[in-house]
Parts: C-alpha cells; sequence; structure tokens
C-alpha cells in the first residue's frame, strides 16, 4: 500500500460529532486521535495541517469541543478528542469528558497514535504527562506538537524543544505554528508514519 501523502490530509471531511462511543464511526482503516489541553491550538493545527480554514472550529472560549468530532479522507482518519484542562465546565461534565476520552484511547482498534498538542509556552503540565503516562501504558504512541511557537524566540524554541525531547524520549517532539506554516511537512510525516505502520498490518 502507498504511503499516505499531503493530498491524504487535504481530502478530510467531516464525519461526525460523537458524544458516546455507541456513535462512534465504523472503523475505517488507520485513526489518528488529536488531544491537548483546552486552547492550545488543537483546531488551528487540524486546520492547517489539512489546508481547510474551517474543518475544525476554532474558539477563544476553552473546551468548546464536548465530543469526539471525526473526520476522513479515503486513507486516513482523525479524532478530535475533547479539550481537557481549565475548561469552565461542571465538574460532572469533565468527568464525562474524561470516561469518553479514556474508554475511546483504550478500546478503540484502528487507533494508530496520538498526536498531543501543547503549546509551546507552557508545555508538559501535569495533565499532559498524565495522559502520556497514562497512553504508554495501553501501548500507544505519542508525537508531541508544540504549538504558537512564533510566540517564541528562535533561542526560546531550541531549548524548550531540546527539554521536551529529554523529559520524553520516547515520544517525537517538534515546534508547530498554525498562523506562520511552521512545522506542516514534519507533523505530516509522523502522521503519516503512524498510519502507514497501521496499514500495513492490514494488508498482511
Amino acid at each position: 500500500m502507498t504511503s499516505i501523502t499531503p493530498a491524504d490530509f487535504k481530502a478530510m471531511r467531516f464525519v461526525c460529532s460523537a458524544p458516546n462511543a455507541r456513535a462512534f464511526p465504523e472503523p475505517d482503516g488507520a485513526e489518528i486521535a488529536f488531544a491537548g489541553r483546552s486552547n492550545a491550538g488543537k483546531s488551528s493545527a487540524l486546520n492547517a495541517l489539512c489546508e481547510r480554514t474551517g474543518l475544525a472550529r476554532t474558539s477563544k472560549t476553552p473546551g468548546r469541543t464536548q465530543a469526539i468530532n471525526f473526520f476522513s479522507s479515503d486513507r486516513l482518519r482523525f479524532a478530535d478528542l475533547p479539550g481537557y484542562g481549565f475548561a469552565r465546565v461542571p465538574p460532572a461534565v469533565k468527568a464525562a469528558w474524561q470516561s469518553l476520552i479514556e474508554g475511546y484511547l483504550a478500546t478503540r482498534a484502528p487507533l494508530a497514535g496520538i498526536v498531543l498538542i501543547m503549546d509551546s509556552r507552557r508545555p508538559l503540565l501535569d495533565f499532559d504527562r498524565q495522559l502520556i503516562d497514562w497512553g504508554m501504558q495501553q501501548g500507544l504512541g505519542f508525537h508531541l506538537l508544540l504549538t504558537k511557537a512564533d510566540k517564541l524566540s528562535r533561542n526560546q524554541q531550541v531549548n524548550t524543544l531540546r527539554r521536551v525531547e529529554r523529559e520524553m524520549p520516547e515520544a517525537s517532539a517538534q515546534l508547530f505554528s498554525a498562523t506562520k506554516r511552521q512545522g506542516i511537512d514534519e507533523a505530516r510525516a509522523a502522521i503519516a508514519a503512524f498510519a502507514d505502520g497501521v496499514n500495513e498490518q492490514v494488508v498482511e
């Protein structure tokens, strides 16, 4: 099977918004989950990777995404998970989101890897570390996307990336800026590597 290409990203379309596992779409090829704290730039990163301005809705209000939103092209599917952290929602809603996310990550058969979105000015906060630790115990691979890198000086960018790579050696990591279109090719390559690994297993 040929490798995932930029065309697979550009062909992404919205499939559904699933508030619970019963609403998940049927498995169909490799699936990549996008996770991160509320307002870390997850929707902006998805839009930039797919070159689609309004594919994933962006908002200045943390916690806008309250379900798992699925997007697909012919050979690739993304699952945009609800943001975690400081979203101003009732504790019961936060608990429901956590259950939804953990249930998805623990049981979703076609899941090929997780792209963890972190604001490069505040990487590896407690929730980020907890998700990485928990996910790695489940055997999941992580690519760490350090967004809003344009807000840092060049020296700060280098130091931040080095620190994240040093503290999380089992995950890949990179700098990213949706507004400056920095790191798009590198992120696509990491996602393609996740997806190609799953697609090769299916072929075998």
